[in-house]
């Protein structure tokens, strides 16, 4: 690799990695130094076209756990070796293409990647013909619904966040709550609903439909479109027409949502304006500049803004640059962390056609409560997906936190503002709403 970390640097400062590092430590034992065979692992990712601001991150997220893996003596003394895939545009053919080639190719024992669109459910029959361990984070409900279908055959798929539906339930709530506690005084009890086409975006946005009666919400328009999308003229034309109290979009491509808020502000209407998880993304703000301030937006996994998410956000721009996006990275790095741990509390991992050793690293990696720079990471029995928090379960020391975050100053990263206990800011209301 082109940059090494050494063990006395990698505490340095740092309690950041003290819970996941001193475990895998402890597994290691005397194998403090890894020296052994390269342990293949894999990612596939999209390195190229639209969605590449994010596979660029989650390839650097790999390659900074694995740095720092490595530091620690590897897994049982073993480095880690990552080969990467790139899956372009994506889909399930090109998916499950890029994953093949891994384990045919390279031999991997593990994929960890971050979210590749599709159906969710694709990947895994690849992985589990080849017996190894899959770590993922395409936030589809339908992991989970495949997984309890089969659990023998699906024992090594882990998705490590939660379901996409937890954006639904979880948004109704934070509204309610920004109502309830005189942050947002609703002109009116209107809701606007934009989504693209594809199972994902559709399955919050009917989520946010469908439970929007039962908080006081009328759902003035639900718009669909095509997407990647630039001119967002007619959309405008209809929000501008009859004016909703709050826009939700379920759309997630940063640029899209970018032009969006440019947009918007040509003329903007008395609305207060969620996004769904693109504007973490940080070419937003950069397309987008002052019109981003204001913006909500949430992440149902992303690095918290807590000693260990600050410290991790330090390490990784220091490697990577100053404009990485340690948000993105975040994914595949807690996975990797989760994988490494687990493979050496269960003796080591296994290549493909071990299904015996990787069943064993699957056991472990049930059985841990992970806290790592998103949180907490436990896995829900019988699906195999992080639980979430608050939606999912009531202490967050069991689920992952559904972060809602706020863009008050578009050349600075935005503030987390729900949930407690991890919130570091108050809601304001946007630029447009004011006076």
């Amino acid at each position: 690799m082109e940059h090494r970390l050494h063990r006395r640097n990698l505490f340095k400062g740092a309690g950041l990695l003290a819970g996941s590092a001193a475990l895998l430590a402890g597994a290691n034992g005397a194998a403090a130094q890894a020296g052994g065979s390269p342990i293949p692992i894999g990612q596939a990712a999209p390195l190229t076209d639209f969605a590449a601001a994010d596979g660029v991150e989650f390839r650097n997220g790999l390659l900074l756990a694995c740095e720092e893996i490595n530091a620690l003596g590897g897994v049982l003394g073993r480095p880690l070796e990552p080969y990467f895939e790139d899956t372009k545009q994506m889909g399930d053919a090109t998916n499950v293409q890029a994953v093949q080639r891994l384990i045919d190719r390279h031999g991997v024992h593990a994929v960890i990647n971050g979210y590749n669109t599709g159906s969710g459910s694709a990947v895994q029959d690849a992985i589990a013909d080849a017996g190894i361990i899959y770590m993922h984070n395409d936030t589809s409900s339908g992991h989970g619904v495949l997984v309890s279908s089969d659990p023998e055959r699906y024992f090594g798929s882990f998705q490590t966040d939660p379901a996409e539906t937890w954006y639904g339930t979880g948004l109704l709530k934070f509204l309610s709550s920004l109502v309830d506690g005189g942050s947002y005084t609703r002109p009116n009890n209107k809701l606007a609903i934009i989504l693209s086409a594809g199972t994902y975006a559709s399955n919050i946005a009917n989520v946010v439909r469908d439970g929007a009666s039962e908080q006081g919400w009328e759902v003035s328009l639900y718009e669909t479109v095509n997407v990647p999308i630039s001119e967002w003229g007619p959309t405008l034309a209809k929000l501008r027409q009859d004016p909703p109290a709050v826009i939700v979009v379920t759309h997630y491509f940063p640029a899209d949502l970018a032009q969006f808020m440019v947009q918007f502000m040509n003329n903007p209407t008395p609305s207060l304006i969620y996004m769904q998880y693109g504007p973490s993304v940080k070419s937003f703000r950069d397309i987008a500049g002052p019109a981003a301030n204001g913006v909500v937006f949430s992440t149902v996994i992303g690095a918290l803004q807590d000693e260990i998410g600050f410290d991790f956000e330090r390490r990784y721009k220091e490697r990577f640059g100053a404009d990485a996006g340690h948000n993105s990275g975040a994914q595949s790095y807690n996975a990797a962390w989760i994988w490494a741990t687990a493979a050496a509390l269960a003796g080591g991992s296994g290549e493909p056609g071990d299904d015996v050793q990787n069943r064993k690293v699957a056991d472990r990696i049930r059985s841990l409560i992970h806290r790592g720079v998103i949180g907490t990471t436990r896995f829900i029995p019988g699906q195999q997906a992080a639980a979430s928090y608050p939606g999912g379960v009531d202490d967050p020391s069991l689920g992952m936190p559904h972060q809602f975050l706020q863009i008050q100053d578009h050349t600075s990263e935005p503030v987390l503002i729900a949930p407690w206990p991890y919130a570091k800011a108050d809601f304001r209301l946007p630029p447009w709403l004011k006076g």
